[in-house]
């Protein structure tokens, strides 16, 4: 399957404070050659970042973290799981670009 922004996946994570993997939801940035670069995704409405509510296809209310952008292999991805709608993707693209030029 080819992955796209604003693709939600289930996938093999790596905390960035242990070793441990586990399976969680990412948003897609782009994919590359297999590598695909994600943002993750925290049910710790505590966190800052772009909220995603139950109403839009997850278990659970939802923070995309922008400040939690790492690469994994597409061997990692167990699933699809939604994509984004387009108000979401543009707030999203916004606030990445806000981020990498500020």
């Amino acid at each position: 399957m080819e992955y796209r922004f604003g693709d939600i996946i289930l996938a093999e994570v790596q905390y960035t404070d242990t070793f441990e993997i586990k399976i969680r939801p990412a948003l897609v940035l782009f994919e590359d050659m297999g590598n695909i670069i994600v943002a993750g995704i925290t049910s710790n409405l505590n966190m800052k970042g772009i909220s995603i509510t139950k109403k839009e296809g997850l278990p659970k209310n939802s923070i995309i973290k922008l400040n939690y952008i790492f690469t994994i292999h597409e061997s990692m991805i167990k699933r699809f799981l939604l994509k984004l709608s387009n108000e979401k993707r543009e707030l999203t693209r916004k606030e990445l670009i806000h981020k990498i030029t500020n």
